[in-house]
């Protein structure tokens, strides 16, 4: 049989220019793509099965596989894509997309499988926009808009997959046999150039990869196409416009399209003799692979229909399992948290009033829960603690955003100190209205199948209540050495370092707890550009005298100067009022030893009256620099910003390079936007001076090459404290306690030691 004509061509060019256009889409607009779990299986894999939440996936996943592979391939779509015009059918065509309604529409993709393309399938067989997966039962399927009946997905890849294993099996027994014949004519059919190349085709594993699409944040909001055409059309259809909302913000606002590959799956074809005996002889009657394919409708005596039935038990099997891998491989986020939180509250108790504290509280633990989950996959947004460390303060950008979106929907409001349900939240919505009318039930669906998430949520509710200041300053302390793992990984990467790795020695936070610990904890800040090693030596002399001690690590130190360029004034103290609870919650009263930038924010911390901090250590705190071109520091830095939102460059000069007398300790390149914050650091001390009421120690350098030694007498005249001195240490030098200049860490623990209680 002479091998047929393609009726759905490929064109290369339209290939490459779809190419080009999405690399644009995800490197200047606002989808941000990322594949997760084993890549070997995008150059293995055969048939990719994926979920379907918009229009556009399309060409996605083949834009992908064609990135990562150079493989051209074959995407299955609604037939009803094919009727929107001409113009857009032949762009389709020439994508390689096929309708699903395509005559022999099986045996066309495994012959494209075995002349080396892959097969992008969507089972679900349509939008899944309510994304329910999962009945009352616990069963995987979706509930059809049309029918409104529950039903598992499609077969259609399961009997490929199987169907397509079944024929290499039998072409491998043929090469086995040596059947030329038989080969010739499976070579010439297939359109192969040798029968080699028919071995080698049949030879390649039939492996099926699910995988899975996450979309977040889902945005309801209008965007620039919506407004568009409200403007040209006054009556555009409600199906349209939800569409080219949710979707249409998904591509040109910044969203994260998670695509988490599963394990793969190879139909198990290893049969008795008698079922293989069958096989056989089937295969000799058939000279096409449209006759393998319709066994089911030739089977005409009692030997092929026994085949039918093993063939298909199996293709159930497959189908059973595939789908279990691509709902479990969802990405979870917070909004899928929160959404699952609130939909627990509304069946459990009816509660439509939810206090904020428990319900941010009950949010951060199930965090926690979650990150020790086995086969759960979260969003980087809950395993980067610097996402979501003020989330039980209600300050996360993540919660926000989802309040925002369920404020926009009229499904909840802020009451001060509550948040207030809305009674639409247990109304029914269509297909054409569930993702703009009712985000959370969306989120809640697609959380479902993980299981996980659920027990999250029912174990954070039942210790929301109980929680102890000490288990939760646990959890904290976990998050700051999370931060600085992620950190470290993050920031030491190629496209920062440049090959240039950092020379800092270890740079995590520490707690340091005695066995039988003093009721006073030392909280010890670092300086600027440094890392809590800075002051770990003096630590270790506390902990020996059997005090708890925290080594904070401000934000963006210890790690990369990319870290710290990307950083803020604040974000240093919340790492300062973050060690302060965690070690609070472990002792009777708090000592703050802070030195240089770390002194100026202990000054910071002290000025909000804490109940526990007892008394205050401030060494060479900068209220002035020696430096004078501090004073150009404010006008480089809105230079660098120009030249960023301009040409999106970093800057005109980002960084400047330095040589530290401490290079284990303190970086080598310093970021002119942080020395930018600190110039505003220091204004803003200056200020909550009067506020600072605790006993404090004043150390200073009385030649200091970097701070102005006037800062010592600007910190002894402003802060209103009763108690307080300033001791002098004759030097330059300005690393006073990592190098003891002048016995400093004596002084420290000797004022230490008075201000201790038991």
């Amino acid at each position: 049989m002479p091998y047929m004509d393609n009726p759905f061509p490929i064109n290369p060019t339209t290939y490459a220019r779809y190419m080009r256009l999405m690399d644009i889409v995800e490197s200047r607009v606002g989808l941000n793509v990322k594949v997760h779990g084993n890549k070997d299986l995008l150059h293995n894999g055969q048939i990719f099965l994926f979920n379907h939440f918009a229009r556009f996936e399309t060409t996605l996943p083949p834009y992908i596989l064609h990135k990562e592979t150079d493989s051209y391939c074959r995407s299955v779509a609604h037939h009803g894509l094919f009727g929107v015009n001409e113009g857009f059918r032949n762009w389709l065509t020439d994508m390689g997309v096929v309708p699903n309604n395509a005559p022999n529409l099986l045996p066309f993709l495994a012959a494209e499988i075995l002349r080396g393309r892959k097969v992008v399938i969507f089972p679900e067989g349509g939008l899944i926009k309510n994304r329910k997966v999962m009945n009352d039962n616990g069963q995987l399927g979706i509930v059809s808009w049309k029918t409104n009946q529950f039903r598992k997905l499609h077969r259609g890849a399961a009997a490929l997959a199987l169907t397509l294993d079944l024929f290499k099996h039998r072409i491998r027994s043929c090469c086995s046999e040596k059947d030329v014949c038989r080969m010739e004519h499976w070579r010439s059919a297939l359109g192969l150039e040798s029968i080699e190349a028919l071995e080698a085709a049949a030879a390649q594993p039939t492996l099926v990869v699910p995988s899975t699409i996450t979309f977040y944040p889902i945005r309801i909001d209008d965007n620039i196409i919506t407004k568009s055409l409200e403007f040209f059309m006054k009556r555009a259809p409600s199906s349209l416009l939800e569409e080219l909302a949710v979707e249409g913000n998904i591509i040109f606002k910044d969203t994260d399209m998670d695509i988490r590959l599963g394990e793969g799956i190879q139909p198990h074809t290893q049969w008795p003799f008698w079922k293989e005996y069958l096989l056989k002889n089937y295969f000799e009657k058939v000279d096409s692979l449209t006759d393998f394919f319709s066994l089911q409708k030739r089977a005409t005596n009692f030997s092929e229909r026994l085949l039918v039935g093993a063939v298909s038990k199996n293709i159930d099997g497959l189908r059973d399992k595939y789908m279990g891998e691509l709902y479990k491989g969802i990405t979870i986020n917070l909004s899928h948290l929160a959404s699952t939180l609130i939909g627990e509250k509304i069946t459990c108790a009816q509660e439509m009033t939810l206090d904020k504290n428990t319900f941010h509280m009950t949010l951060y633990l199930a965090i926690k829960y979650l990150q020790k989950s086995e086969g759960v996959y979260l969003h980087r947004s809950l395993n980067v603690p610097d996402r979501y460390n003020r989330l039980i303060e209600g300050k996360s950008d993540e919660l926000s955003r989802f309040l925002q979106t369920c404020t926009k929907a009229k499904l909840l409001e802020k009451g001060k100190g509550t948040y207030k349900l809305s009674q639409k939240l247990c109304k029914e919505h269509s297909q054409d209205e569930v993702r703009l009318e009712n985000p959370i039930e969306v989120y809640a669906n697609e959380a479902m199948p993980v299981k996980a998430v659920k027990k999250a949520i029912h174990k954070a509710l039942k210790n929301v209540k109980k929680i102890d200041e000490k288990t939760l300053a646990n959890h904290l302390f976990e998050d700051e050495m999370m931060s600085y793992t992620w950190c470290r990984e993050h920031f030491n990467e190629e496209r920062f370092t440049q090959g240039k790795k950092s020379r800092q020695a270890d740079g995590s936070p520490y707690f340091l707890q005695p066995k039988k610990p003093h009721k006073t904890g030392v909280l010890l800040v670092h300086g600027f550009t440094a890392s809590p090693l800075e002051l770990k030596a003096l630590g270790e002399d506390l902990f020996e005298e059997g005090h708890p001690v925290l080594g904070v690590r401000l934000a963006g130190h210890g790690t990369s100067p990319w870290d710290l360029h990307r950083r803020d004034w604040p974000e240093w103290l919340h790492s300062v009022e973050r060690g302060y609870q965690i070690l609070a919650a472990h002792c009777d009263q708090v000592i703050v030893v802070g030195f240089s930038t770390g002194g100026t924010l202990g000054l910071m911390l002290a000025s909000q009256r804490l109940q526990k901090l007892k008394a205050l250590v401030s060494v060479a705190a900068p209220l002035a620099v020696q430096d004078k071109g501090m004073m150009l520091v404010p006008w480089v830095n809105r230079l660098n910003k120009l030249a960023h939102s301009i040409a999106g460059v970093e800057g005109v000069v980002p960084f400047y390079e330095k040589d530290p007398r401490h290079p284990e300790v303190n970086y080598d390149t310093m970021p002119v936007h942080a020395l930018n914050e600190l110039n505003t650091l220091m204004t803003v001390a200056r200020q909550e001076l009067p506020e600072v009421e605790v006993p404090t120690l004043i150390i200073q350098g009385d030649e200091d090459v970097v701070v102005a030694p006037k800062s010592a007498d600007y910190i002894h005249d402003g802060i209103a404290s009763k108690q307080k001195e300033i001791k002098w240490i004759k030097t330059k030098r300005h690393d006073l306690i990592y190098s003891d200049i002048g016995k400093a860490r004596s002084m420290v623990k000797a004022f230490i030691k008075k201000q201790s209680v038991g």
